[in-house]
């Protein structure tokens, strides 16, 4: 008996057994849901690239939610496999006590050698020892079935994860096919396809190029120019990711550039944060796939390194619209859950190269961007 009570006042306290994870994971079920009718009401909308536009967030979003609630699931259940292990022995000999006492007939068990006080003591004794005793074994019972609806939790996403992101790949497809049937957005300017293919093929630096793209102008049709200089500093970065490289910071083979480097997930949405002149698009040196955005006058901001670049040379892009994708491919649900499974989060295998250009000087992005 008195070894029991040691036993049981000296566990650690488990943990309670209440996590978040599971209402997590629930909310991110819910949000891919609610993505997945928002993509059935897209088809038919009047304004079918915004809704698109809208619709492939909602999916980035509840999936990078569901990872995010994958993710601590597998953590928990980690942690819950340590301590259970760190307490192996103290368990044993505890549930080694209770077999003991649900196998002794009660009126044995308080029957003491030392006769009626000794009898009197071993009931006190009995009556601490029996609540902490009982509270250990509950507080044990409910590590294992928290590990066990962990665990559960995991294998029952993979119907979900499947979904989101099949449904996410639909609405990129339908988003691109909207914009390339899109005509209603207004045109500053038309371009001069001959004139840009020669400033092209004449130019080997991206100073070169940006200081040569007023000569691609072969008509202005509208007077109307963005201007973002109000939101200057506060401006939210294009794409969901994070900063790898700062301002003319050197990436591993030495080469500084006077831009930002951000790492994103594969197919990432890229958008006009602010409205913008869509100035380039295209091809562009060793730069790949580029987006050259005009978001006021004389200030250019570059997007390098997309896959698929939307939109038309001259139009202006409201704020939020959709710019382009980024390359790689999205990973299959298996291998979601085998990344969560150890505890990573999402992975960024893409990156965006961002620049701004005030005239033809570069100049840090962070004095036009929120990067923090």
């Amino acid at each position: 008996m008195r070894a029991a009570l040691f036993l049981a006042l000296a566990l650690f306290a488990a943990p309670a057994a209440a996590q978040d994870t599971a209402r997590a994971a629930e909310a991110a079920a819910d949000r891919l849901a609610a993505a997945s009718e928002q993509l059935a009401e897209a088809q038919a909308s009047r304004d079918r690239v915004a809704a698109l536009t809208e619709t492939v967030r909602a999916y980035e979003a509840g999936l990078a939610s569901l990872r995010d609630g994958l993710r601590r699931a597998a953590i928990r259940e980690r942690s819950i496999a340590v301590e259970l292990e760190a307490r192996r022995d103290r368990i044993a000999a505890l549930l080694a006590a209770l077999q003991s006492i649900s196998q002794t007939p009660a009126p044995v068990l308080m029957l003491h050698p030392g006769g009626a006080l000794g009898t009197a003591r071993a009931g006190l004794i009995a009556s601490e020892v029996t609540p902490a005793l009982q509270a250990e074994a509950q507080a044990l019972r409910a590590d294992l079935q928290e590990a066990a609806d962990l665990a559960a939790l995991q294998q029952s996403a993979i119907g979900t994860l499947e979904e989101g992101l099949a449904g996410a790949q639909t609405a990129r497809s339908a988003l691109s096919k909207a914009i390339s049937d899109r005509t209603d957005l207004p045109r500053r300017f038309t371009e001069n396809p001959v004139a840009t293919a020669l400033l092209l093929a004449s130019t080997d630096t991206l100073d070169a190029f940006a200081s040569g793209l007023a000569r691609t102008i072969d008509a202005e049709l509208s007077g109307s120019v963005p201007d973002a200089t109000a939101r200057k500093g506060e401006i939210p970065l294009p794409v969901q990711g994070q900063v790898l490289r700062g301002f003319g910071a050197a990436d591993a083979a030495g080469v500084a550039r006077p831009g930002l480097v951000i790492a994103t997930a594969p197919r990432g949405l890229v958008s006009t944060p602010v409205a913008a002149t869509l100035r380039f698009r295209g091809e562009l040196l060793d730069y790949g796939n580029v987006a050259i955005l005009e978001p006021a006058a004389g200030v250019l901001v570059i997007l390098a390194g997309l896959a698929e670049v939307f939109g038309e040379t001259g139009e202006i892009l409201p704020e939020g619209a959709a710019v382009g994708l980024m390359g790689g491919d999205p990973p299959a649900s298996h291998e979601i859950l085998t990344e969560t499974a150890q505890g990573g989060g999402a992975p960024q295998s893409e990156t965006l190269y961002l620049e701004v250009r005030e005239g033809d000087v570069p100049v840090d992005p962070a004095t036009w961007f929120a990067t923090g």
